[in-house]
C-alpha cells in the first residue's frame, strides 16, 4: 500500500488472516499459545515456516499493531510492547550495552528522564543529559563510548520541535545511532525515520490508541535494531496483550481524523490564551508540518493566579496525569509527569508551579476556550 495516503493506510492495514480468513475486522487472538497437529508441524515453527508459538513471543494482534505503526512511519519493522516505557527501554538496550554511553535531551518526559538517569546506570550504561537545542553541546557530550542520542520530536512539556536533520547529521558524523520519541507528533505530523532517525518510539497509550483505555508502546525503525529490541521485549516479558493490541489498532484507525481536529482546536486555544492578561506564556509550535502543529498546548499562568483554585474551577475539563484522549484534559507537570525530577532539574528546563500542560480534545474549540478562560478568571486573586 505504498502509494496510498495516510488515512487509507491506517484503515486498511491488516494482519495475516490466514488463521481465520474473510473477517472484516481482525479477530482477537486471546490465547496464550498456539497448537500443532504433530511434531513435524511444531518443528516447522523453529524452522521459520510457522509464525506463532506463544503469545509472549508473537501474536497476530500485536503483529498487526506493530505493522500499522511501522507502515505509517515508513519503517521496515516494528514491535509492540506493554507500555511506552518498555518500548523505550527495549530500544535503548538494542543499541547500548554495559560500558556504553548515551546522550539524552534534558527536556524529555519525566518518566523517560527517570528511566535514563536512574535505571540505565544499573545496566552499566553511562548517561549524559544536555540541552538538544544546542547541537554543539550535544556534540561535546559525545565520547568514544557513546552509542546513542535520545530525544523527543516534540518535547514534553514545552513543545520544543527537535532539529531532526541536524541531529541525524551529527550522529552520522560521530557514528552513533539516534532514537526519537514521536508520541506528541505521531506519524500524522512527523515521520522521523524518513529523516534518517534509526529508531522511533511511541507511547501507544496516547494518540495511537487515542481513547484512554489501553497502555501500550510501539518501537519501529531499522530492521536489525528492531529485531534486537524485539528479543528484549520477549525475554523481559514486556509483551503487549492481544486484547490491548486489538483495542489500540481499533483506535488507530481514526488517528488522522482525531489529530486533524485536535491540532485545529489546539491552535485556536493557543491563540485565544495568548491574549489573556493572566497567561504569562503560551508554548505552541509554529510549524511542525503541513498537517498541523499538534494537540498539546502548554501555558505558564501569571503568579497572581491561585493554582489550587484554577484546578478546582475546570468544570468539565478533567485533571489527568496523561494526555491524548478525545477529551480535553489538564495536567500539572510539577506533581505528575515531572514529579520525579528534583527542583533544580525542573528549574533548569523551566518547569515551575505555574506551568500547565493542556491536552486538547475533539470538543468544539470555542467551548474549550470558554471553560479554560472561566477557570483562569475564577482563580485570579
Amino acid at each position: 500500500m505504498t502509494n496510498t495516503s495516510f488515512d487509507t493506510k491506517i484503515v486498511h492495514h491488516k494482519a495475516d488472516q490466514s488463521l481465520v480468513p474473510n473477517s472484516k475486522s481482525t479477530p482477537i487472538y486471546q490465547t496464550s499459545a498456539f497448537t500443532f497437529k504433530d511434531l513435524d508441524h511444531l518443528e516447522s515453527y523453529y524452522e521459520g515456516n510457522s509464525p506463532y508459538l506463544y503469545t509472549r513471543e508473537r501474536n497476530p494482534n500485536t503483529d498487526e499493531l506493530a505493522g500499522t505503526v511501522a507502515e505509517l512511519e515508513e519503517t521496515p519493522a516494528g514491535v509492540a510492547s506493554s507500555s511506552g516505557m518498555s518500548a523505550i527501554l527495549a530500544g535503548i538496550l538494542a543499541v547500548a550495552k554495559p560500558g556504553d554511553h548515551i546522550v539524552a535531551a534534558e527536556d524529555v518526559y519525566g518518566g523517560s528522564h527517570k528511566l535514563i538517569t536512574k535505571e540505565l546506570p544499573t545496566f552499566g550504561i553511562d548517561v549524559t543529559m544536555v540541552s538538544f537545542s544546542n547541537l554543539e553541546e550535544v556534540s561535546e557530550a559525545i565520547t568514544d563510548q557513546t552509542k546513542l542520542l535520545y530525544t523527543e520530536s516534540i518535547s514534553n512539556p514545552f513543545l520544543r520541535v527537535e532539529d531532526l536533520e541536524g541531529l541525524v547529521a551529527l550522529a552520522r558524523k560521530k557514528n552513533v545511532k539516534t532514537m526519537v520519541d514521536n508520541t506528541f507528533a505521531t506519524p500524522y505530523l512527523l515521520q522521523p525515520y524518513t529523516r534518517g532517525v534509526d529508531l522511533v518510539v511511541h507511547s501507544g497509550t496516547k494518540y495511537i490508541g487515542g481513547h484512554s483505555d489501553v497502555t501500550c508502546g510501539v518501537l519501529v525503525g531499522n530492521e536489525d535494531l528492531v529485531q534486537a529490541a524485539t528479543q528484549k521485549v520477549v525475554t523481559f516479558g514486556a509483551n503487549l496483550s492481544p486484547f490491548e493490541a486489538w483495542l489500540t489498532q481499533r483506535g488507530a484507525k481514526t488517528l488522522g481524523l482525531r489529530m486533524k481536529k485536535q491540532s485545529h482546536n489546539a491552535k485556536q486555544v493557543a491563540t485565544a490564551l495568548g491574549d489573556h492578561d493572566s497567561v504569562r506564556t503560551v508554548y505552541y509550535p509554529e510549524k511542525v508540518s503541513e498537517r498541523g502543529n499538534g494537540a498539546i498546548v502548554t501555558i505558564e499562568l501569571d503568579d497572581s493566579i491561585d493554582i489550587e483554585a484554577f484546578f478546582r474551577s475546570l468544570g468539565w475539563v478533567k485533571i489527568a496525569p496523561t494526555l491524548a484522549g478525545v477529551e480535553t484534559t489538564v495536567s500539572y507537570p510539577v506533581r505528575t509527569s515531572h514529579r520525579a525530577l528534583s527542583n533544580a532539574e525542573r528549574e533548569k528546563i523551566g518547569i515551575n508551579d505555574y506551568v500547565i500542560r493542556l491536552s486538547i480534545g475533539i470538543e468544539d474549540h470555542e467551548d474549550i476556550i470558554e471553560q479554560l478562560k472561566e477557570a483562569i478568571t475564577d482563580s485570579e486573586k
